[in-house]
């Protein structure tokens, strides 16, 4: 079977090299000159099945209200007259009862327990380098507040076999020796060591060169203008340089997933949130992050990456907007010297960067097929695209190719929003 892919960052990347692999002929399109130049680009650098939670939660409307006010705001909500943002936002507060809470972290663990197992097959196959570690992630809590709310996170960790650690301040710093300075700034963490990080940017890039080895037509440089639907078939995709033509078509055009679709009739509920992260060279080994740290006050994740240090997190609801204001950079800096204090040259660039999350309501991804019978969906991963990349990959070529699923399906598909 002949498959465009629609959409070369980690998502778009993986699933051709899945559906490669599984040996149908696949074309490849970005209007990027190379892979992962947009949201996989420099993200935090966390994969973290264990993480894996919806922001759509109990209490979190409560919570939102107070982020908005604080100094170092985890979240911010530029308000504009963007209906889009209006529906996203309704739909996400439904969410946020215990009962959707519990069922769309179940289907997010599974997913992402999957693809962390497939990451590291992939890997040891075709022995791929990123700055990857296996040294886990610790969410560390500054109030004893966060220590209590963990409970419920962990007896879903309990429910699907997920190892995991809770630790006073003396099992923080033996885990991450660098807190030794910032002792008094946190009460406890829980730590889940089956974790891993790594360079997204790197990783993606590296599997797209490989690409050619499995026969892969890549078009980068090519800018999608429209899908054309006659009936209930994709005939086409029209680009800047001629229509585009398959069996089978894959979108994985992350937050412009929806502006795409719309033409043909299909409505994702996809929207974009907008993340920062900063890149500084490490200046003192001994007290940089061993792995990854979250920082559950600010929401920001700082991992080792080789030679680096990554800082990244936050959410801001502003539409497609590029803007770097100096304000979140302040905050990325402010989380990493507080806690690792030394451990960068804050002298060097930072690489400030921002990355626009494709984000689903329920926080679940979009997997699977379409009300189009020759359409396919891998979009809507948020925070956990780099996380979910080869799991939802390996799920997708597996609908595609009319196969049995790795994990259960239906969980994903878009139908859940009909």
């Amino acid at each position: 079977m002949r498959v465009v892919v629609l959409g070369a960052g980690v998502i778009g990347v993986t699933s051709a090299w899945y559906l490669a692999e599984a040996g149908h002929e696949v074309v490849l399109l970005d209007r990027q000159p190379g892979p992962a130049m947009e949201t996989s680009f420099a993200n935090a650098g966390e994969i973290s099945p264990g993480y894996a939670s919806p922001w759509a939660a109990p209490g979190i409307p409560v919570k939102a209200m107070r982020w908005l006010f604080m100094e170092h705001a985890p979240l911010i909500l530029r308000p504009r007259f963007d209906p889009a943002m209006m529906r996203w936002i309704a739909a996400m507060l439904r969410n946020c009862t215990a009962s959707r809470y519990a069922l769309n972290k179940s289907r997010m663990v599974s997913l992402a327990e999957y693809s962390r197992d497939e990451l590291v097959a992939l890997r040891n196959r075709l022995d791929l380098h990123y700055d990857h570690g296996s040294r886990g992630t610790l969410q560390l809590f500054r109030t004893h507040k966060q220590v209590d709310a963990s409970a419920g996170d962990i007896a879903v960790l309990q429910s699907y076999g997920v190892p995991y650690e809770v630790l006073d301040p003396d099992g923080c710093i033996s885990a991450e020796p660098g807190l030794a300075a910032s002792r008094d700034r946190f009460v406890g963490g829980l730590r889940l060591p089956g974790d891993e990080t790594g360079d997204c940017h790197l990783f993606t890039s590296q599997l797209a060169r490989r690409l050619v080895t499995e026969n892969v037509e890549v078009r980068y440089d090519t800018r999608i203008e429209a899908i054309d639907r006659v009936g209930d078939i994709i005939a086409g995709v029209r680009t800047d340089k001629g229509i585009v033509q398959g069996d089978a078509y894959l979108v994985a055009t992350g937050s412009y997933t929806p502006a795409l679709l719309a033409p043909a009739g299909i409505r994702v509920p996809v929207y974009p949130v907008k993340g920062y992260s900063i890149t500084l060279p490490i200046a003192n080994p001994e007290v940089a992050p061993t792995s990854t740290l979250l920082d559950e006050s600010y929401k920001i994740a700082i991992t080792r990456l080789g030679d680096r240090i990554r800082v990244g997190g936050m959410a801001e609801l502003s539409g497609f907007n590029a803007v770097l204001p100096p304000a979140r950079e302040i905050s990325l800096r402010h989380s990493l010297n507080d806690l690792f204090p030394g451990a960068a040259t804050n002298e060097a660039p930072s690489n400030f960067w921002s990355g626009l999350r494709p984000m689903t309501p329920d926080s679940t991804p979009i997997v699977g097929s379409t009300p189009v019978r020759n359409l396919f969906l891998n979009t809507g991963h948020g925070t956990l695209g780099w996380t979910l990349a080869c799991g939802s990959a390996s799920l997708i070529t597996h609908l595609i190719s009319g196969q049995k699923p790795p994990v259960e399906p239906d969980g994903f598909n878009i139908k859940r929003y009909s």
